[in-house]
This record gives structure tokens, sequence and C-alpha cells, in this order.
């Protein structure tokens, strides 16, 4: 089985442009991603994909190949699917596995990639697996950059919003409040299935790309992690990371 993880990653965010190179202890967000990533050893091939030049050379100069795509795509998901094929093209191997690894996500660690893997390893009829987090804080719960995911006793996903999900209003919902964690592996096929697939009406008010599988009538295995994490979208996520990156052991 041929596992690859794929980082999308582009300069022009609409909350914080040019993040992927803002630093972080010296070195720029995307660096770090791809560092702890590579450090999976599931993986058997680490890959960034861009539209951006810049993008591409800081990649280049810490040894990820980076594989141009298109600068059209709305969603990251989409980018990741274009890289796939123009990988396969030139290695000539064939995914079984493609790990999306957001690179907004720079507390990533390796044993977080195996986390998300477990369930798609164990259960053949698993398409899609996102990694999840507890909520830690009442102002996280509100923040609509923070997206927000309730599941069924099974831990499958019943909705994703950037709205404060389950409601605070009856009471205690701590136990409840998870948000995603943007490492998601796909198996090819269903990558490829999703892409083919027009984006769907609350996917795009939410902007949310596992929304287009919830309202075509697909499942979402949800893996909850261990580990503390925080994505970055802002200056100040930015500033906050840094500050748990230092503490980190």
């Amino acid at each position: 089985m041929r596992i690859i993880g794929v980082i999308p990653s582009r300069m022009a965010s609409t909350r914080f442009p040019g993040k992927p190179l803002a630093l972080i202890h010296g070195e720029p967000m995307i660096a770090h991603c791809a560092r702890r990533s590579a450090g999976c050893r599931t993986l058997d091939a680490l890959y960034i994909a861009t539209c951006d030049d810049e993008i591409r050379s800081a990649a280049e100069s810490i040894g990820v190949p980076a594989v141009m795509t298109a600068d059209t795509h709305e969603r990251c998901t989409d980018r990741v699917a274009e890289a796939v094929l123009k990988i396969e093209d030139e290695s000539g191997e064939r995914a079984d596995i493609v790990v999306m690894i957001q690179g907004d996500e720079p507390m990533i660690r390796p044993e977080m990639i195996d986390e998300a893997l477990a369930p798609m390893l164990a259960d053949g009829s698993i398409n899609l697996v996102n990694l999840m987090a507890p909520i830690e804080s009442d102002e996280e719960h509100r923040d609509p950059n923070e997206v927000k995911v309730v599941v069924d006793s099974d831990n499958f996903a019943l909705y994703f919003s950037r709205e404060p999900i389950p409601t605070p209003r009856r009471g205690d919902v701590a136990g409840a409040r998870w948000k995603q964690v943007c490492v998601i592996p796909f198996r090819r096929d269903f990558l490829f299935e999703y892409s083919r697939t027009p984006p769907t009406p609350l996917e795009k008010i939410e902007s949310v790309d596992m929304l287009r599988i919830l309202e075509t009538g697909g499942r979402v295995k949800m893996a909850p992690t261990r580990f503390r994490v925080r994505s970055v979208d802002t200056p100040e996520d930015l500033r906050a990371v840094e500050r748990m990156m230092g503490n980190e052991s």
C-alpha cells in the first residue's frame, strides 16, 4: 500500500495574506508543517502543492518537492487532487491513500498522521478520516476561524460549522465541543470522486470542504487526537502558536 502526504498551500489567504511564509521561531510556517509531517514513517512520500513560486522555493529549500497547481482552486482538496495526478504521472506510481495536511497546521506531530490513518487502515469501508481536537475555551468555541464539528456515537461527523455547535444555550457542552484539525486521509479514488462533485450549498455557506461529502450522502469518520494543537488563520493565531511551540517538550 502506497501512502503519500500532500500539503496544499497558497499565499492568497483572505484572512492572513502570505501566511505560509510567516516566521515562527525564525522559520516559515510551511517549513514547520513540512518538517514535522516528514517525520511520519507511515508516509512513503511528502509533497507541497502550491500555485506560488515563493512557496515552491521555500519547499525546495528544505528538501520537500513542490507540485505546481492552478491558481483557480477555491478548495484545498481540489488542489490536492490536481497535485496527485501530476505526482502519479511523473513518478509512475499510483497512491492508495492520500493524506491532506493543511499548511496552516504548524503544530502537527508525526503521530497525528498515524492517528488519522488508524481508522482507515483498520476498516476498508472507510474512505475518509478527519482528525479532531477538543475545544478548550468558550472563546475558541465562538471563533468563526475554527471549524466546529458534532459527531454521532461512532465518531462520524453529523455537521461542520463556523458557528458554535452544539449550542451553549442549554447547559454544559464542554464534552461535546470538537474542532476540525486538517489532517485528512482520503482513499485515492474517493478523493477524485470528491473533486468531480460540484460544490454544494452548505459547503459554500460555511466554507468547509467536508460538507460537500455530507451533503451528497457520504460519511466523514472523525478521529480524536491526543495532542494540543492550534491552526493559524490570523496574525494573533501566529503569535499564540509561537508561544505554544516554545513550551513544547
